[in-house]
């Protein structure tokens, strides 16, 4: 069902053409990240969760992995994301990443003054917990 939801979105910007895009009243969506992921639920349902979260200056979540990927949208301000063995990413507001299945984690506002918004997107397995913790 997702999957052929997100192929129909795909196929209605693909057949716009530029002078419907121009048309006023005419939506158009804007690709923000495209990125062939491996790990996704192959079961027959799954479940779709969209979530928010609001990071005041030097908030962090605590450490921990995701059993499937995780798309995050940042809303507002700068989202530093820190993967074991790798380098920090910093994604700035209107900019997207995919956190990969199975590595341990921890996401920040590095900033002293600024609030950071995101917006999370997670498909996996009914019953699937969103994260689970990890330890250092």
């Amino acid at each position: 069902m997702v999957r052929r939801a997100i192929l129909a979105a795909a196929l209605v910007a693909t057949l716009m053409t530029p002078a419907m895009a121009q048309q006023s009243g005419i939506a158009r969506p804007t690709l923000v990240l495209e990125q062939v992921v491996e790990g996704l639920p192959r079961d027959e349902k799954q479940t779709v969760r969209v979530m928010t979260a609001s990071f005041k200056p030097g908030d962090k979540t605590v450490y921990h992995t995701h059993r499937f990927p995780v798309t995050v949208y940042v809303l507002e301000g700068a989202f530093t994301l820190e993967l074991d063995g790798r380098a920090p990413i910093v994604v700035k507001a209107g900019e997207s990443l995919v956190e990969p299945p199975g590595i341990a984690m921890t996401g920040y506002n590095r900033s002293s003054s600024e609030i950071t918004q995101v917006v999370i997107f997670y498909v996996s397995a009914n019953d699937t917990p969103f994260l689970d913790m990890a330890h250092h």
